[in-house]
């Protein structure tokens, strides 16, 4: 049976696509999937430098006819296995973008999940992946020009018959307007990840600080969206937003009045 392919997207740069498609493979892979992440990001490849690994042959070479698909296979932390990219111009003017099927076909009969991370934008080279995925995730931050982006992404994909499961809020705080972001979606909001700088920078975060918050809402989300990979469910009809209020608190602060959080706009409250 051929593995799922799952697109990370996102209309804006640095919202946090790749540190999504890692943590959620991280994931995957310790609930026994065997995981293949993709850095599709043709421009601003960073995968292999974020998980510390230097590929014998790179994404960028097998879309030039340079490589094979096998000679770029990397091990990564977590028991992943990666294929990077490459971050000189040279190599950028070099790789077909059409090339990426052929390299998803044979990723997918190989693997139980294969996660695609793609580029900002809504360039050619975004819009194949979107194509080729049997599911997409869109990843924004709060602000508003990321929000704007990725109805953008999730417009195009549309266009192109790909399949938008949902969005994450990558990022979150206790005074982000979850609410007011998901009304401009029209596509579920499968979660919000707090942004948690107390966390370690070594990612994958689910591994190097398991008990941080950011670890804590990846850890459920994949939980959650293994029933939309494996068993045929439904984000809008099976999966309830990710979304824990004790992510947000403030140790330090007084909450004994909830209610000024819940008129705040912010996530407290969000589904009450």
């Amino acid at each position: 049976m051929a593995g799922y392919v799952c697109t990370i997207a996102g209309g804006k740069g640095g919202v946090g696509k790749t540190t999504t498609a890692v943590n959620l493979g991280a994931v995957l892979q310790e609930m026994d999937y065997d995981v293949a992440v993709v850095d599709a990001d043709l421009g601003m490849a960073n995968l292999g430098s974020m998980l510390s690994v230097e590929p014998e042959k790179s994404l960028h070479e097998i879309l030039a006819g340079e490589a094979a698909v096998s000679e770029a296979l990397t091990d990564a932390p977590g028991g992943l296995t990666v294929i990077p990219g490459e971050q000189s111009l040279e190599a950028f003017a070099d790789a077909d973008p059409a090339k990426l099927r052929k390299v998803i076909k044979t990723l997918r009969n190989a693997y139980d999940v294969v996660l695609i991370d793609t580029g900002a934008g809504l360039s050619h080279e975004v819009a194949v992946p979107l194509g080729l995925a049997d599911g997409i995730v869109l990843v924004t931050t709060p602000d508003d020009v990321a929000v704007g982006d990725t109805v953008k992404t999730a417009q195009l994909a549309n266009r192109i018959d790909g399949t938008v499961l949902g969005a994450i809020i990558n990022r979150a705080t206790r005074h982000t307007d979850v609410a007011s972001i998901a009304e401009q979606m029209e596509f579920p909001l499968l979660a919000v990840i707090p942004d948690d700088p107390q966390a370690t920078t070594e990612e994958p975060l689910v591994l190097n600080a398991p008990e941080s918050t950011a670890a804590d809402a990846y850890q459920r989300l994949t939980e959650a969206l293994e029933g939309v990979f494996f068993h045929g469910e439904s984000p809008e009809v099976d999966m309830e937003t990710i979304l824990d209020d004790e992510w947000f608190r403030d140790d330090t602060e007084d909450h004994s009045d909830v209610d000024d959080d819940e008129d705040s706009g912010g996530v407290f409250g969000l589904f009450n």
